[in-house]
């Protein structure tokens, strides 16, 4: 059987995505770190190394095939299935399978204790093949190198992200921040709150869909790291990525209104994008461009899935209408 046969075709294929992407990954732009957790990939990876290893070895476990003369042969022949024992007699370049026999054992080079040793050892049971050592050791310097390959692109994505994201803000600018995004929140709220950056995701991130969490009428809230940083760019380096930063203002200004005491999600989403235009002329937009990014994420709003359904932005949500923050502004949001 083909050492290959064991492992799934599509593993190789799958193999090489998951390098690209990787590579794609460090390489490319910031919004597909931010987007995709890497550890998954590597996960996935890993999986794929464990199961080359393991169709490797169990192919190594095979048995050595039947070398004696088959059915079809003794049919061809002329010997039918009564035949039981066969011995090969000639004078070492041509040689044929004959019924065992005395005269057969006499004729060929064998003797007739010989023949008769060959016959009994032939009905021994065949023992199961044992691998050669190298043979053995294959799978597994396939798996070490396939774990090596992980190993490096592990800690070559560690490394880009340290210095590339929110890990790559010092300490004094990260309280800085933290500071102000506190302060702009207290503002919606009403009240002093405080913001949190989840840097251990233990609240938001990886597997939740939500940018942002606050207990409502509380005073904390958390939010992405991805969040604190597009907020830092914007605050304190004047840096704009468009939907990103967009996305950004209206998570805070969304949490904010939850600190504030507002509990159901689309009337949340609905008043933070209002307050969004003022909360990104504050942190260094102007009023047009402000404007813009929140009218794109109330153009995005209706486009939610199922799974999020409960964010999408009420019919009341429009320029007069009863959750309008200002009706005599004819500018909405």
């Amino acid at each position: 059987m083909d050492e290959r046969a064991s492992v799934w075709p599509g593993a190789w294929v799958v193999r090489a995505l998951l390098v690209f992407f990787v590579l794609a990954w460090i390489l490319g732009p910031e919004a597909l770190r931010d987007a995709v957790p890497i550890w998954i990939v590597f996960l996935i990876a890993l999986g794929l190394e464990v199961q080359f290893l393991w169709g490797a070895w169990r192919s190594e476990q095979r048995r050595v095939p039947d070398r004696s003369p088959q059915a079809a042969d003794r049919e061809r022949l002329g010997y039918g299935d009564d035949v039981d024992e066969l011995i090969i007699v000639g004078d070492g370049e041509h040689e044929v399978w004959l019924p065992y026999t005395e005269d057969a054992a006499e004729e060929g080079e064998l003797g007739e204790d010989e023949a008769g040793a060959e016959a009994a050892d032939a009905e021994e049971e065949e023992p199961p093949y044992e691998p050669e050592p190298e043979t053995r050791r294959r799978p597994l310097r396939g798996f070490a190198t396939g774990v090596a390959v992980i190993s490096a692109l592990t800690l070559t994505a560690w490394w880009v992200d340290s210095r590339t994201g929110w890990d790559s803000v010092d300490g004094e600018a990260r309280l800085a921040a933290v500071e102000r995004f506190s302060e702009e929140a207290s503002r919606i709220a009403g009240k002093p709150v405080t913001i949190r950056c989840d840097e251990s995701r233990d609240y938001v991130g990886f597997v939740q869909h939500a940018d942002g969490v606050a207990i409502v009428g509380g005073d904390r809230a958390y939010v992405t790291p991805e969040i604190c940083h597009d907020l830092y760019r914007l605050a304190f380096r004047g840096d704009v990525s468009g939907a990103r930063t967009g996305r950004a203002i209206a998570v805070l200004a969304h949490e904010a209104w939850h600190l504030r005491g507002e509990r159901d999600e689309g009337r949340t989403e609905c008043f933070a994008l209002q307050s969004g235009v003022e909360l990104g002329v504050r942190l260094g937009l102007s009023e047009d461009r402000a404007r813009q990014l929140m009218r794109q994420q109330l153009a995005e709003n209706a486009t939610r899935g199922a799974a999020t359904v409960e964010y999408r932005i009420p019919p009341e949500c429009v320029d007069g209408g009863s959750l309008d923050l200002r009706p005599d502004d004819p500018e909405f949001p």
